[in-house]
């Protein structure tokens, strides 16, 4: 899809503000997503309230590479947070893990590279969906990351329907829309294996993500892989840029955030000021 690019500047720590990246990991179970909502546990809620418990301050505010929904995990979560310059930060993700539920582990913080923001700078954000079709179900140790499939699913039918969603297209079709906000995307990878133990993984890297968008692409795929539809459909799907009712929004718990690529820090900049571009479509992918 074509579009036309309006710059917009992006934001930057402010003076006398020490601008720390964090890389978090969580079990998304216990939480109502990533995004801190009133009277609802969140990731961001529990981050946020630890912060400020043990640097003593009054109000702390994260930018999160990817907002997760309810139930979604993450291994390679990334986020950024101002904090005043004079902050110690010596030991400060040992004494985080340390006021932090189980579910929530802070596996980096160090300052953050010259121009780095944590959503606006990132190149690419990877997922996976675990999904099994054993007939005893998950894996006992798995239950919580891994959708049991009542069928039987071909994979290889899953990947060739896969392949035809890659590139820059509209994904109106696998996306709840939000007012003002674009549906383009560009989708780097959609791979679909069957790993030793029998588990199907549903690779997928996008720039970014719009709504539910991991979820009801594979959930596509799904209906391929069980034979209700052949694998063009998807693609057809996708070009007609509506919801199909034949397309599953699967549940959360299958999905895992596993990794956030960024430019070299002298792009970071460059790279947030793109991204932060506002992208109006101009023609049909058709």
């Amino acid at each position: 899809m074509a579009g036309q690019m309006a710059v917009v500047t992006p934001t930057a720590p402010i003076e006398g503000l020490l601008r720390l990246r964090l890389d978090l990991s969580y079990d998304g179970t216990p939480f109502a997503g990533w995004a801190r909502q009133p009277g609802q546990r969140t990731v961001q809620g529990d981050v946020e309230d630890a912060l400020m418990r043990v640097a003593r301050l009054p109000a702390v505010r994260l930018t999160v590479a990817g907002r997760t929904d309810s139930g979604v995990h993450a291994i390679g979560q990334v986020a950024h947070v101002d904090l005043p310059a004079g902050t110690p930060v010596g030991g400060l993700a040992r004494r985080l893990n340390g006021v932090l539920d189980r579910a929530v582990r802070v596996t980096g913080l160090a300052p953050a590279p010259a121009g780095f923001d944590a959503r606006f700078s990132a190149l690419s954000r990877r997922y996976v969906y675990r999904i099994t079709d054993a007939p005893y179900g998950a894996d006992p140790l798995r239950r919580f990351d891994t959708l049991a499939s009542p069928r039987p699913l071909d994979t290889a039918a899953m990947a060739e329907a896969a392949l035809l969603l890659l590139g820059e297209h509209d994904f109106a079709a696998f996306c709840r829309r939000r007012e003002g906000a674009t549906t383009v995307r560009t989708l780097l990878r959609l791979d679909v294996s069957r790993s030793a133990n029998g588990v199907i993984l549903a690779d997928v890297e996008a720039d970014a993500f719009c709504h539910s968008m991991v979820r009801a692409l594979v959930g596509a795929l799904v209906a391929v892989g069980e034979g209700r539809q052949r694998p063009e459909w998807a693609a057809g799907v996708l070009g007609r840029g509506v919801r199909d009712p034949a397309v599953t929004v699967l549940p959360a718990h299958g999905l895992t955030l596993v990794e956030v690529r960024y430019p070299p820090d002298a792009l970071l900049a460059a790279r947030a000021r793109v991204t932060r571009a506002v992208r109006v479509p101009t023609t049909s992918s058709g």
